[in-house]
């Protein structure tokens, strides 16, 4: 099934590792100042979104829709919802994580989102991989040095966490006392994380 990838206008340091996970079939949507990375991705958009407020309109032969500076949506946030319209319901989001920690939680939440909604959704940047672990099973490979395992919303209640330096069975973890940082995975292992009640943010670490 194609993908949407929402490319944000933080910036990207390994354009290598971004290219290498897009996919020919992908619908890349540019949000406003994401227009800096077109010339690194090498990959033209097919639909570019925003206020236009941090980049200016490069008045491409592409699908463009422009937002006014002031409403309630970010130019990513919105780029979401209209790929959601449009059928989507697998997303990957780049140039998302920056020095703008306001914009970088914001866009965290979109994950968040699309889980309520049943969608999939996961955030790549220089140094993590993130998405969101409710209902379905996740899994660790080795390639990751650590990952960490962050509740923002509410109490995630039967955590199990297994092929791991630190396993898990039947765990909780609060908003208030965040205990599920810097695991490791077992050499030789694929780590596996599920929950019962709740969700929480699964952040690989390179």
């Amino acid at each position: 099934m194609a993908r949407c990838v929402i490319a944000g206008g933080a910036d990207i340091g390994d354009y290598a590792l971004v290219r290498s996970v897009l996919r020919p079939d992908d619908l890349v949507i540019y949000c406003d100042s994401g227009l800096k990375h077109l010339e690194q991705l090498q990959v033209p958009p097919g639909l570019i979104v925003g206020d236009f407020d941090s980049h200016e309109d490069p008045h491409m032969d592409v699908e463009t829709i422009t937002l006014p500076r002031e409403k309630d949506d970010t130019d990513t946030v919105y780029a979401v919802k209209e790929a959601l319209k449009r059928g989507y319901d697998e997303f990957l989001i780049i140039g998302a994580v920056g020095a703008r920690l306001d914009h970088t939680l914001g866009n965290v939440s979109i994950l968040f989102y699309l889980d309520s909604l049943g969608k999939k959704g996961r955030i790549i940047d220089d140094y993590s991989e993130m998405e969101v672990v409710s209902s379905e099973p996740a899994f660790i490979d080795g390639s990751f040095s650590y990952f960490s395992l962050i509740n923002m919303t509410g109490t995630a209640r039967g955590i199990t966490i297994e092929g791991a330096k630190f396993p898990l069975t039947d765990g909780e973890i609060t908003c208030e006392y965040q205990y599920g940082v810097s695991n490791e995975v077992l050499s030789g292992c694929t780590a596996k994380v599920t929950v019962k009640e709740g969700r929480l943010l699964l952040i690989r670490v390179r």
